[in-house]
């Protein structure tokens, strides 16, 4: 199975991807969806892509770089996580970097890991966790069949306070 779409398509990540990786994992817009709160270095990042194992079954994660067919340069992250074989459900997350925003980019990817989750992994569901801040991502999700299952109240803390955060699911 060719995991593509019309304008991108999800490859594993390349010792060619580090300063793409440096770049968004350092990123400090970013570290309120991926909860970091501390830069990684080149080193770190070199280590973690020499060492990533993409075998779902065994680390129960998948992280795939979002290609641009262009340019052929990774424009974003999907990640598939904590994925549970018992129940058949995995987590997902995605981060498409800034410029390619507004462009369907995020649409298409959620689509093709929607495909594979439930009809290669035979996944039952894919889950979210949403600041309620985050309305571009709520709107996303809701747009890709999400829809919100309850509401974890002052779940994650933020320069602010604490956030509320929702909870979407996608069954198959």
């Amino acid at each position: 199975m060719q995991l593509a779409g019309k304008k991108i398509y999800l490859r594993k990540m390349e010792p060619e991807d580090l300063e793409f990786l440096y770049t968004v994992e350092n990123n400090p817009d970013f570290w309120y969806v991926s909860e970091t709160k501390a830069p990684y270095s080149r080193w770190e990042l070199k280590q973690y892509i020499e060492n990533y194992c993409y075998d779902i079954f065994t680390t129960k994660e998948l992280r795939l770089m979002i290609c641009d067919y262009v340019s052929q340069k990774p424009i974003g992250i999907v990640d598939l996580f904590e994925y549970h074989p018992l129940h058949n459900r995995c987590g997902v997350g995605i981060i498409v970097l800034p410029e390619y925003r507004e462009m369907g980019i995020a649409t298409e990817t959620l689509g093709i890991v929607k495909n594979y989750a439930f009809k290669t992994l035979l996944l039952k569901q894919l889950w979210c966790l949403i600041d309620e801040n985050n309305k571009s991502s709520i709107v996303l999700f809701q747009k890709c069949g999400f829809v919100q299952s309850g509401i974890l109240k002052q779940w994650k803390q933020t320069e602010n306070g604490y956030a509320d955060v929702s909870v979407w699911q996608c069954f198959k």
